[in-house]
């Protein structure tokens, strides 16, 4: 039954204006029922066809949440807590009515041909995931240049999209959709969202190819960039388009990589980027396999190579270090908070203000030119 959206979802704002999508917008809200923060994510009008069938991006929403239900007990992918349609005519849903059919995929499924027909979009809320541990905003630095990742953190962070990938392919999932807007990273734990696009393979004697030319798009269109702070394509990082034209044709002629500009890098990890540019993986494992070798150079202990004992020490005080540097980074920004709460204060004076504003500045400024993403 029809229920008042407010009654259900206390929205919020928009929260992907630094990467806008091609068929939805994402807000934050509450779920009123259980008072947990959500990712409201909602069809644009411009594609309801009530007059035809509906059109991908509709059904894009089923097909998302599917996939998530299938990757659910996997700790990367984003978490699905409600789907259903929702009757408001503006892009903001601010009012209006909602059908709710919680995690039922097949009711939500069965109700979109109906639901096309009266007009109503469809949306899903999905979990909540804080807009600073998105990766293609904290990878901007000043300048418009882009920071790169510690490589200690590149290592963990491609260990855990390699794991991810290998428990898709081995469920015939094809992510396919790599790019750093996609990707939330606190320095520990890899998020990925928006499995829209994702392909479930249904031919077997297609997969290899697939699986090939997964691992090549997270290779070029992901580990790249996170290594370099480069895009492996003409100009600088920024948010790639996403129609399915664009997502099966983004990194189709990236068959090498440039690592001229960044001495520093280390050679097995260009190896091992440079062999998925080349689709030279057939496998997750054997991406995997590979990186092992990269890891074990930076003390990383592995099943199978010894370790060496000095780097395993090195390695623990690099984490350490990387560690503190980002909880100093919390604090930072917790007092520019602190800042910000005097500075809107009710009743203080000009001198004040002025004060408070220019720490804030100097904190910006600070946070802007910082070690790492």
């Amino acid at each position: 039954m029809p229920e008042n959206l407010s009654d259900i979802y206390q929205i919020g704002n928009f929260i992907d204006t630094f990467a806008l999508g091609h068929y939805a917008r994402v807000l934050d809200a509450i779920h009123l029922p259980t008072g947990r923060t959500v990712a409201f994510k909602v069809m644009r009008p411009e594609h309801r066809a009530p007059d035809e069938r509906p059109r991908w991006e509709a059904q894009a929403f089923v097909h998302e949440v599917t996939l998530l239900t299938r990757l659910e007990e996997h700790p990367v992918p984003m978490k699905f807590y409600d789907c259903g349609y929702v009757s408001t005519d503006s892009e903001y849903p601010h009012d209006g009515n909602i059908m709710s059919f919680g995690r039922d995929v097949q009711a939500f499924g069965d109700a979109l041909y109906e639901a096309n027909i009266d007009g109503w979009r469809p949306y899903i809320a999905l979990e909540y995931l804080p807009r600073e541990h998105n990766l293609l905003y904290v990878m901007k630095g000043s300048n418009g240049k882009r920071r790169r990742l510690p490589t200690e953190e590149g290592i963990d962070l491609a260990q855990q999209f390699g794991n991810l990938l290998a428990y898709a392919h081995e469920r015939r999932i094809i992510y396919m959709d790599h790019k750093l807007e996609h990707l939330y990273w606190n320095g520990k734990t890899l998020r990925v969202i928006d499995w829209n696009s994702s392909k479930i393979v249904d031919n077997p004697t297609n997969i290899e190819q697939q699986r090939r030319k997964d691992l090549h798009n997270m290779c070029v269109g992901v580990l790249y960039p996170i290594f370099t702070g480069m895009s492996s394509q003409r100009g600088a990082l920024r948010p790639q388009p996403g129609s399915l034209a664009e997502v099966n044709e983004r990194y189709e002629d990236i068959g090498h990589l440039d690592f001229g500009s960044d001495p520093t890098l280390s050679t097995t990890i260009i190896q091992l980027l440079e062999g998925g540019a080349k689709e030279q993986y057939s496998t997750a494992y054997e991406f995997l396999k590979k990186l092992e070798r990269a890891a074990h150079r930076f003390g990383w202990q592995t099943p199978t190579l010894t370790p060496v004992p000095m780097l395993v020490e090195a390695r623990d005080k690099m984490r350490s270090g990387l560690t503190k540097l980002r909880m100093a980074e919390d604090l930072i920004r917790d007092a520019r908070e602190s800042f910000l709460s005097a500075a809107i204060m009710d009743g203080i004076n000009e001198d004040m203000e002025e004060e408070l504003r220019r720490l804030m500045k100097e904190v910006s400024d600070f946070l802007n030119e910082r070690v790492i993403p």
